[in-house]
C-alpha cells in the first residue's frame, strides 16, 4: 500500500490540517480504515490519535482509493471538533468478551 499527498491545507481556526491523499493498493482490496490512518500518520510524522479519516472512497474496478483526513493539533481538540460517528470510524472496534 502505498499513500500520496495530494493537497495539504491548513486550517488555524480548527487547529487541524486538512489532506487529501490518494492509496495505491494493487494486488488486494480497499485497505482498512485503520490500516491506512496508520500509513497516513507515519507518512505525515505525526501520532496516529491525532488523525481522523473523514472519507475513504474506492472506484469498481480501481486499485486506486481518494481520501480526505484531518489531523488535529491535539486529539483532545479533535474530540471537541469533530463528529461522534468519525470519532467512531477511527477508532478499534472493541473485541467481543467471553
Amino acid at each position: 500500500m502505498k499513500i500520496e499527498i495530494v493537497e495539504k491545507k491548513r486550517n488555524e481556526l480548527l487547529k487541524r490540517d486538512e489532506v487529501e491523499f490518494h492509496v495505491d493498493h494493487e494486488k488486494s482490496g480497499t485497505p482498512k480504515r485503520l490500516e491506512v490512518k496508520q500509513k497516513l500518520a507515519s507518512v505525515l510524522g505525526v501520532d496516529e490519535t491525532r488523525v481522523f479519516i473523514k472519507k475513504l472512497v474506492t472506484k469498481t474496478g480501481s486499485m486506486t482509493s481518494i481520501g480526505q483526513a484531518n489531523v488535529y493539533d491535539s486529539a483532545d481538540q479533535a474530540k471537541l471538533i469533530e463528529q461522534k460517528h468519525i470519532i467512531l470510524r477511527n477508532s478499534p472496534k472493541n473485541e467481543k468478551k467471553e
